[in-house]
């Protein structure tokens, strides 16, 4: 099973100037799907555990049904831990084998942030995998946690320096105009932002909310330093979609086998998508 530190994949990526797709999975249909996606176009990936799956299914299960699937994986691949708000989890999930994990305190007050974030930072760096964290507010709603778009605050240079020097992160997610879910009119990114930390900063930065964003959008973030991108509603919307084709096409289909198939195809589909605009097919070698 070729697992790979989050660190060592996305210091490359930011090294090379390409982004590495952080694709979200729910059961196992979408592993399969992400994992098929990533195979074919020989990149590398990070497949991400959520919150909302981890209620549902649970920690130790999704990490065990990745292990089963990566059987047969010739690419590179990082488990991720997103969106952890409790430092139990985070160190659960680097006692499973995680290659990444976040730890996001952008709810709390910045001591308490840095503080509870540098624990899961010391902690991945005793095991050489990669930890991310996050400051500032990245609007809509992830895991049931709701930002008013208006009220996500663009993260200054001075922050993301102050933040990522006393926590000890590897990369570090930032509130530059993008959001997560669908959006309602189209994101306008802080392009000179997003330079003027990544020059500052000399790490990998993180793009949450990359679903919806145009392309020529993410794909000018990633030359100015960006080189992890989470994507996730878009997965889920293309999944759902090709359910609903399959059974609006046969509504007596009662075999989940294939309305389920149906839906991990046209999610497959989007990832190959994706690792085409982000840059990352046909770097798996780089490993």
């Amino acid at each position: 099973m070729p697992y790979v530190s989050g660190k060592d994949m996305l210091t490359k990526a930011y090294q090379e100037g390409f982004g590495v797709g952080a694709f979200s999975a729910h059961n196992a249909e979408t592993i399969q799907g992400i994992l098929a996606a990533a195979e074919e176009k020989q990149a590398p990936i990070m497949i991400q555990v959520g919150q909302k799956v981890i209620q549902n299914v649970g920690l130790e299960p999704m990490k065990a049904l990745i292990d089963v699937y990566m059987k047969d994986i010739t690419v590179p691949v990082a488990i991720h831990l997103d969106h952890c708000r409790d430092v139990a989890q985070a160190m659960r999930a680097i006692q499973l084998g995680f290659q990444s994990v976040m730890f996001d305190g952008s709810a709390l007050s910045i001591d308490d942030n840095v503080a509870k974030t540098k624990l899961v930072a010391e902690a991945a760096k005793h095991l050489g995998i990669g930890s991310e964290g996050e400051i500032g507010k990245i609007g809509g709603t992830e895991d049931d946690i709701t930002v008013d778009e208006k009220d996500a605050q663009i993260t200054t240079k001075e922050e993301a320096v102050s933040f990522a020097q006393d926590s000890g992160v590897d990369y570090l997610a930032v509130s530059i105009g993008t959001a997560h879910g669908i959006y309602k009119q189209e994101p306008e990114l802080a392009f000179d932002r997003i330079q003027e930390i990544s020059e500052a900063l000399n790490q990998p930065i993180v793009m949450h909310g990359g679903s919806d964003v145009p392309d020529e959008d993410v794909q000018k973030a990633i030359s100015l330093g960006i080189a992890k991108i989470n994507v996730d509603t878009e997965l889920r919307v293309a999944f759902t979609e090709g359910m609903k084709e399959c059974l609006a096409n046969n509504p007596e289909e009662y075999h989940l086998a294939h309305s389920l198939g149906a839906g991990k195809d046209q999610m497959k589909a989007k990832v190959m998508e994706k690792i085409d605009v982000f840059g990352s097919a046909g770097k798996a070698d780089l490993f």
